[in-house]
């Protein structure tokens, strides 16, 4: 009889592991913060030996700065190869988009990140300065091309950067707050569609863009 576990890669059976210890990670953090989270607690919570945790990464240092970048880079990656020959309106609809449903699907993580930052980032201080300072410069260059190019207003690129970051993040990190004034027990899939198509109004006509729908 041929083992189940044939089917699949090693590099497969790796990136499974992650992925459980990254969840796992991530709603112990949340739960406990850094200080009181045990490397045996996201072991449990994940179904795997501890010592699975030290071989994919090390020590719970690494695994806490490896939660909050993936979740950078979730939030980051439509724009990751964006350039001065697409469509601002889509680019930023779509940004916008991918933010607010990721606010839905991955709550934890925002109220993780934002717990990070409010105590002045002390374990990704680096991350921030180096990997997230050049990826907003790089982004600015594009926005900026559009401006010149007539596609969208002049606005300051760094700053429409925060706005999208923030009033998206919002409803991840004060969902407690959004959800009891909008008189919900949770997002529904309408919640989400209509915060998205709000937001999008609002920011891209600031933009002197017309929303893509």
């Amino acid at each position: 009889m041929t083992s189940s576990l044939k089917k699949y890669k090693p590099g497969k059976i790796r990136e499974r592991n992650e992925e459980a210890i990254l969840k796992a990670a991530e709603h112990e953090f949340v739960l406990n913060g850094f200080k009181g989270t045990s490397v045996q607690a996201i072991a449990d919570r994940a179904g795997l030996p501890k010592a699975n945790i030290h071989y994919y990464f090390k020590n719970k240092d690494n695994l806490y700065r490896a939660v909050l970048e993936y979740i950078t880079q979730l939030w980051n990656e439509v724009l990751a190869n964006i350039s001065a020959d697409d469509d601002p309106a889509q680019v930023l609809y779509d940004f916008i988009r991918t933010k607010v449903e990721l606010s839905y699907t991955h709550p934890r993580a925002s109220k993780l990140f934002a717990m990070e930052i409010i105590q002045g980032a002390p374990h990704i201080r680096e991350y921030i300065r180096m990997d997230m300072r050049q990826w907003v410069r790089s982004k600015t260059r594009v926005f900026e091309e559009w401006m010149a190019a007539g596609k969208m207003d002049k606005v300051d690129p760094v700053h429409l950067i925060f706005m999208i970051w923030s009033t998206t993040q919002h409803y991840a990190d004060f969902e407690t707050q959004v959800l009891t004034l909008m008189n919900r027990a949770e997002y529904e899939p309408e919640d989400i569609e209509n915060i998205t198509r709000f937001l999008a109004q609002v920011i891209l006509k600031g933009c002197g863009l017309k929303p893509p729908f």
